[in-house]
């Protein structure tokens, strides 16, 4: 067989691809392995106490009692078919409600703190960061935290990064230099690169000024306005203002009710089913896919408390209770379900209330899927060992990791063990390496 395209053309043409493709590859590496947090609750600043996610998690578990005293009242509540995976997951929402009721909190200085006087503001910056102090050395914060400070509109960006210095200031003096692990700072409402790279900016000089490492302060991004997913030429620029943090933007939470508002939707439209946050969530994903940047949906503003207060009540107020805060619980499940679906593995929750919801559409998405993922991802890890034994390139490792990271959510929120996962065929030390292209890099080279 006689080859026509010398030697030195090809390559020089295919280092010449090269170079592209890795720059490619270098842009979308695919999902992180990292833990991804199922929720973030918002609180205001002015609230947040060292301890303020213990006592969200006690409120949330005496909410859960009160109105699902056992798995049959959870199952007719949500209209659940399935009694055994009923009581499944009513066993894990207790026990996630009693160990790790918060994943995720944001210190609030926006929304859920509001536009205060600048004395309020400075001093509660100040108590806000000494309380999250306190709770790191009493080991009773969330795994993730962060503080969200206000836009950096021109109205505004003074006040935000004046709470921005005495928040960081602060901690770092209380803490002698530490952050709390996964800390991240949330800028809301942006709409162009600049204000991101301007915060980038504030980073660096309160890296330099506390001697932090440099890239220590990390960022999340909120789209929660039109003009960060059309800009004025008619493109989205979201690419562009996570390039714009210079990597220290680790994801993009959706503005349920400041994006709806931006497309004109009145107030009691304003919900996380209307097709327009569909149409948001679809051009994130589509500009942002494939770049590690963890996205998030927003939150449902019905919360699941009761009617009648007080501890006398009559048997209608009772039920009527019951049944208002069901409702409720059926509209926070069906939305967080809606999102998990369409790929939205994150959101937030406002209230101690949602908790229990939030983890019973979580676990019920995983388990319910977690068999048909396990014959799946199975029949993968072999079909890649057949590669491997073979000595074909077996290079469709996107494919395998979107099935571990599937696994790797269900661990990370408990709705799984990592017992339960060797049933794919994969070993312990495989799966926690949370890289499928590392486990086909092992079987590769024991094969050899």
């Amino acid at each position: 067989m006689q080859l026509s395209i010398p030697e030195s053309d090809k390559h020089a043409l295919l280092d010449t691809l090269k170079i592209a493709n890795l720059a490619f590859q270098q842009t979308y590496p695919g999902d992180r392995p990292e833990r991804q947090p199922v929720h973030t609750v918002y609180g205001g600043a002015n609230l947040f106490k060292a301890d303020t996610c213990i006592k969200m998690g006690e409120i949330a578990l005496h909410h859960f009692h009160t109105y699902a005293p056992d798995s049959g009242v959870l199952a007719m509540a949500l209209e659940w078919k399935n009694d055994r995976l009923a009581e499944i997951i009513y066993k894990q929402i207790i026990h996630k409600l009693q160990t790790e009721p918060v994943e995720d909190f944001r210190i609030d200085f926006e929304d859920g703190f509001g536009n205060r006087p600048d004395e309020e503001e400075d001093a509660t910056a100040v108590a806000a960061a000494i309380e999250l102090a306190k709770g790191m050395e009493a080991g009773t914060i969330s795994p993730f935290i962060g503080i969200r400070i206000k836009p950096f509109t021109e109205d505004l960006k003074h006040r935000s990064v004046r709470t921005l210095d005495l928040f960081i200031s602060t901690l770092l003096q209380h803490t002698n230099g530490v952050l709390p692990a996964n800390f991240v700072v949330m800028l809301p409402k942006v709409t162009i690169p600049e204000q991101v790279s301007t915060l980038v900016r504030f980073f660096e000089v309160l890296e330099k000024v506390h001697a932090l490492e440099p890239g220590t302060l990390q960022m999340e991004t909120m789209v929660e306005a039109t003009q960060i997913i059309m800009d004025d030429e008619g493109r989205n620029p979201l690419m562009r203002i996570i390039r714009a943090s210079e990597g220290r933007c680790i994801a993009a939470h959706f503005g349920t009710y400041d994006y709806t508002a931006s497309c004109g939707i009145t107030a009691k439209y304003q919900t996380m089913a209307h097709p327009v946050c569909d149409f948001a969530h679809h051009m994130t994903k589509v500009a942002l896919g494939g770049t590690g940047i963890f996205l998030s949906d927003g939150a449902t503003n019905v919360i699941p408390v009761a009617l009648h207060k007080g501890d006398h009540l009559s048997y209608a107020q009772l039920e009527e209770n019951r049944e208002h805060v069901h409702r409720a619980w059926r509209t926070g499940y069906h939305h967080t379900m809606h999102s998990l679906i369409n790929g939205f593995y994150q959101g937030w929750d406002l209230n101690p209330a949602q908790l229990p919801m939030r983890y019973a559409a979580t676990y019920h998405f995983f388990l319910s899927n977690y068999e048909d993922a396990v014959y799946r991802l199975k029949t993968f890890v072999e079909r890649a060992a057949i590669s491997t034994l073979t000595k074909d390139i077996f290079d469709d490792a996107a494919t395998g990791q979107g099935l571990l990271n599937f696994f790797l959510k269900a661990i990370n929120c408990g709705a799984v063990s990592e017992e339960e996962v060797l049933a794919t065929g994969l070993t312990m030390e495989e799966i926690r390496t949370r890289s499928f292209f590392r486990i086909l890099e092992g079987r590769r080279k024991l094969s050899i």
